[in-house]
């Protein structure tokens, strides 16, 4: 259910195995084109525009993707007729034979994601990455021959769907406010982060970040081995602190993560340099979509800064930022859905402007920062209202910063 990158990747596996494939999705057939072939010659049957009961009552499975939430109707038809419902994670994790070391987190999780894969490959072993970061999880089961270890970032909305998961090495790097738009309070979210930690065991790691009083409560109520990372206020960035924890489970010389933090480059989407016009840097931090995203990213330029956020609200509290907002930000612009609210959390502590596109929000920074200044796309928004996802909307500002006149 649900025919986007992890739903496809779903159905390769199961008609890998021999199973047959279904595919309802409540949307338009957006499927790529090199998709469509491999599904007509399989034989998938497809339904889109929205799902109808026969079609779901007539499964062995259902499938979920991370997109639809486990309170839509068609879940509940499957599960009135006792059919199990997973997601892919799950799936795929039936498949897995490899040690897996998972991430979740409210931010950071694609950036220690990534440290962790880098470190385990300059340790010498084969590795993959993949889940919430891009790539399906079940399309790197069918073949596990050259795989030694699988990193994988999962989200909240994957976790909700897992049965028997269990990560050798969970990594929990923060948690606050959070899609709240799916979820009905902070406190279900906090419930759905931590299913990442119930089928593990004393053979299995839990890393747990000591500075976040939610975090720092589960430990006590863990299987797991815990390891806590950044027990203390350090200059040291809390997502390299994670991953030295990592490497203590995982058994990899202290030197190793040194080497890999010297030469990372940072994760495209988060507080990525664009380029630098008349002395105005232009930062996309595209991937910041919930207000402690965005705290992130003004507590690490220290520059003055333009600021351009907004898109579709996931019941978000922006007045959190307020004081912050006030010290670091020269002007805000708002844009997309929430650019109302947005104007009116911070319209008393900065001078807000509202843009009707991001061209236009690029345009109107350019024209007010000077020298010494930051333009920093930091939405604090989903991007669904003008883009396909967050990774389309960093790519647009880049196209349209790389397009301004000027050096």
């Amino acid at each position: 259910m649900g025919a986007a990158k992890s739903g496809q990747a779903a159905a390769r596996l199961i008609i890998h195995h021999g199973g047959k494939v279904k595919i309802s999705d409540n949307g338009p057939d957006l499927t790529p084109a090199e998709f469509k072939p491999w599904a007509s010659q399989n034989k998938i049957e497809t339904q889109w525009g929205g799902h109808t009961q026969d079609f779901i009552e007539a499964s062995d499975l259902v499938v979920l993707s991370p997109g639809v939430p486990i309170n839509a109707k068609p879940v509940e038809w499957a599960k009135a007729k006792k059919i199990p419902v997973i997601g892919e994670i799950e799936l795929a994790y039936r498949f897995c034979d490899r040690p897996i070391i998972a991430v979740t987190g409210s931010n950071g999780k694609t950036t220690v994601s990534t440290l962790i894969h880098d470190l385990i490959a300059e340790a010498g072993y084969k590795v993959c990455l993949c889940g919430n970061v891009g790539f399906p999880f079940a399309d790197f089961v069918q073949d596990l021959s050259k795989t030694d270890f699988i990193v994988l970032e999962i989200s909240s909305f994957q976790l909700e769907t897992i049965v028997d998961f269990k990560p050798h090495v969970a990594v929990f790097t923060n948690f606050s406010q959070n899609h709240l738009d799916r979820h009905k309070d902070v406190g279900e979210y906090f419930e759905a982060k931590t299913r990442f930690f119930m089928n593990q065991d004393k053979n299995d790691f839990a890393v747990l970040n000591a500075q976040n009083e939610w975090i720092k409560k589960l430990g006590s109520k863990l299987k797991a081995k815990v390891l806590y990372f950044n027990r203390e206020k350090t200059e040291i960035n809390p997502n390299y602190l994670a991953v030295r924890e990592v490497a203590k489970a995982l058994k990899i010389d202290p030197q190793v993560c040194e080497k890999v933090f010297a030469e990372f480059k940072g994760v495209e989407h988060r507080l990525e340099f664009v380029r630098t016009i008349a002395g105005v840097d232009y930062v996309n931090d595209s991937k910041a979509t919930n207000p402690e995203a965005g705290r992130w990213a003004l507590e690490n330029i220290h520059k003055p800064i333009i600021m351009i956020c907004g898109g579709r609200d996931k019941n978000m509290n922006f007045s959190v930022l307020r004081d912050l907002v006030g010290k670091k930000v020269k002007k805000m612009i708002v844009i997309g859905e929430a650019k109302e609210k947005l104007k009116n959390t911070f319209k008393n502590v900065v001078e807000v402007e509202e843009s009707a596109k991001l061209d236009q929000a690029v345009a109107m920074a350019k024209t007010i920062a000077s020298d010494g200044d930051c333009v920093l796309l930091s939405p604090m928004c989903a991007s669904f209202d003008m883009f396909n996802n967050f990774e389309h909307r960093g790519e647009v500002f880049k196209e349209i910063v790389r397009n301004l006149n000027g050096k």
